[in-house]
């Protein structure tokens, strides 16, 4: 991938850039486009000075669209995303351009030399991710709430909840989230470009480093492992319980039929 806007007078210059969670997936196999800079993820150019990289995990990074760009732009995904989300996770930084320092991030923004794909990925990637990881958040924060309830009426009356099918829609809600959480984002994994451009390992760890993402994500990682052991420890109570019931059920129709053994002998003792 060439450099783009290399040499050119961008001294001062500043891009927006958002990343956007558009859905649960976003199916770039069916994207038909010849002018792919990148494949995995998806990336290319936009309008006159704009850059799109589109992550499969659902997430589109915007580099310097103008509000009709990115409208055409989000409106022509719009076919290939998995589950749209209402409560889109929006993340918005500025990039400037043609900083005489090396790559970094000052005051929130991050200063580049010059603008290139490659330079692009790497920012994207970190950006996609914080993103992503801020919905999870949001699922993960939901979920803990839903099934506190639950736990809470456990540790106070010592009796599974009586509302054994409520409760069990919020355990498998729980579930596919964890499911799709760590199936998702691979947060620990690089991005690709760096294989070609190891000088960008900088950058990508400064980006990286400020927006937390090994932070969120260890923290998010051992919420997922409470709500794995919390959705464990309910369905397994209800199993005992189950279980239980029908042992007590076994063990009265036994009783019943002794009774009504002893009832004939009775009955025939008496004739």
């Amino acid at each position: 991938m060439a450099e783009r806007n290399e040499g050119m007078p961008d001294t001062g210059r500043r891009l927006t850039v958002r990343a956007i969670q558009l859905g649960e997936r976003i199916e770039t196999l069916r994207l038909e486009r010849i002018d792919l800079v990148s494949g995995n993820p998806v990336a290319f150019a936009e309008g006159e000075t704009g850059f799109i990289v589109i992550f499969r995990f659902g997430v589109a990074v915007l580099f310097g669209l103008s509000p009709l760009e990115e409208e055409r732009a989000l409106t022509a995904l719009n076919p290939l995303i998995t589950r749209t989300r209402a409560d889109r996770e929006e993340e918005t930084i500025q990039l400037v351009l043609g900083s005489d320092r090396e790559d970094a991030i000052v005051g929130g923004a991050v200063h580049i030399r010059a603008f290139s794909p490659e330079r692009a990925l790497v920012i994207a990637d970190a950006l996609a991710k914080s993103v992503a990881l801020a919905s999870d958040e949001r699922d993960v924060a939901q979920v803990i709430d839903d099934l506190d309830p639950f736990a809470r009426r456990l540790a106070e009356s010592g009796r599974v909840p009586a509302k054994r099918r409520v409760m069990l829609r919020k355990i498998g809600a729980a579930l596919l989230v964890r499911q799709r959480v760590v199936g998702r984002v691979a947060v620990e994994e690089k991005p690709d470009v760096l294989w070609d451009r190891p000088d960008l390992e900088r950058l990508y760890a400064r980006v990286e480093d400020e927006f937390e993402l090994r932070e969120r994500a260890g923290a998010l990682k051992a919420k997922l492992e409470v709500i794995g052991e919390t959705a464990t420890a309910l369905t397994d109570l209800l199993d005992t319980e189950r279980s239980l019931r029908l042992e007590m059920a076994i063990v009265a129709l036994i009783v019943f039929e002794i009774l009504i053994t002893f009832y004939q002998m009775w009955k025939g003792a008496a004739h």
